[in-house]
C-alpha cells in the first residue's frame, strides 16, 4: 500500500543556487529505494524577490514582503501542503507570510531552536549569518526563551561574512571563500558552545569542522524537518 506523503512548497530564489542546494539535501536525506519513495516538491525559485540586504541593511531597496506573500499563495494554490523557505534572513517576514496562507509554514528559526533546546550544554550560540539576521533579531527571541545567549563575529568578521555572501551569490564558492569562512568560524568558536551556519549562501561552502565546538547548518535542520513533516513524522 502506498503511503500518502505531503507536498513541500519551497519559497526560493534567495539565492537560486541555495534553493537547489536545499532541494538536493531533501533528496539526499530522504530514505528511498526508487523514484516513488522521494517527496514531491513545488518550488518557486524566484530570484526577482527584492534584495533583503538592500531592504534591511542598506535601507535603499524595495520591500520583499509583497513578493514573498505572492509566492506563498501561488504555492498553496498549486497544491503545496506546507511551506518552507530557503533563506534565513527572509524569515524576518515569516509571520506576515504565514498569515497570508492557510497551510502551515515551517520556520527554520523554530526548527533550529528545537535542535538547540535538546543540547542543554550549548549555552552560548554562535551565529554565522548575514548582518541582516543580527539586525532584525531573527534568532534572538526563540533562543533567548531557551536561556541561550547569542554571540556573533566581531565587526571585521561580520563585514567579511557579508563579502563572502555576496561572492557566493556571484558563483564564487572556491577555496578562497572557504578558507576565509573557516577563519571567521574558528574565531567565533572560541566564544561559543555551538555555532550555527544561518545563511543559505554560506551553506554552499564546506561546513567548518572545529574541535570542541559543534557546527550545525540550519539548512540541514530545515531539510530534515521538511522530510519528517512530509512523511508524517
Amino acid at each position: 500500500m502506498t503511503v500518502r506523503t505531503l507536498t513541500i512548497g519551497i519559497l526560493g530564489g534567495m539565492g537560486p543556487a541555495a534553493t537547489v542546494e536545499l532541494m538536493s539535501r531533501i533528496v539526499r536525506q530522504t530514505p528511498a529505494e526508487d523514484d516513488r519513495d522521494h517527496l514531491r516538491m513545488l518550488v518557486d525559485n524566484n530570484p526577482k524577490v527584492p534584495s533583503r540586504i538592500e531592504a534591511i541593511i542598506e535601507g535603499t531597496g524595495a520591500d520583499p514582503l509583497p513578493e514573498l506573500r505572492r509566492m506563498a499563495q501561488g504555492l498553496e494554490a498549486a497544491g503545496a501542503d506546507f511551506l518552507i523557505m530557503a533563506c534565513n534572513t527572509a524569515h524576518h517576514y515569516h509571520a506576515q507570510i504565514a498569515a497570508s496562507v492557510t497551510i502551515p509554514f515551517l520556520s527554520i528559526v523554530e526548527v533550529t531552536a528545537r535542535y538547540v533546546a535538546a543540547r542543554p550544554q550549548a549555552r552560548r550560540v554562535g551565529l554565522l549569518a548575514s548582518p541582516a539576521v543580527r539586525r532584525t533579531g531573527v534568532f534572538e527571541k526563540g533562543l533567548a526563551e531557551l536561556g541561550r545567549s547569542l554571540v556573533y563575529p566581531d565587526e571585521e568578521g561580520s563585514a567579511a561574512l557579508l563579502d563572502i555572501i555576496r561572492e557566493v551569490k556571484r558563483g564564487l564558492t572556491g577555496q578562497a571563500q572557504a578558507a576565509r569562512f573557516r577563519r571567521i568560524a574558528d574565531e567565533l568558536a572560541l566564544r561559543a558552545d555551538i555555532a550555527l551556519v544561518a545563511c543559505t549562501e554560506l551553506s554552499m561552502l564546506p561546513l567548518p569542522e572545529i574541535a570542541g565546538c559543534e557546527v550545525v547548518d540550519t539548512l540541514d535542520l530545515l531539510a530534515g524537518a521538511a522530510i519528517a513533516r512530509a512523511s508524517g513524522g
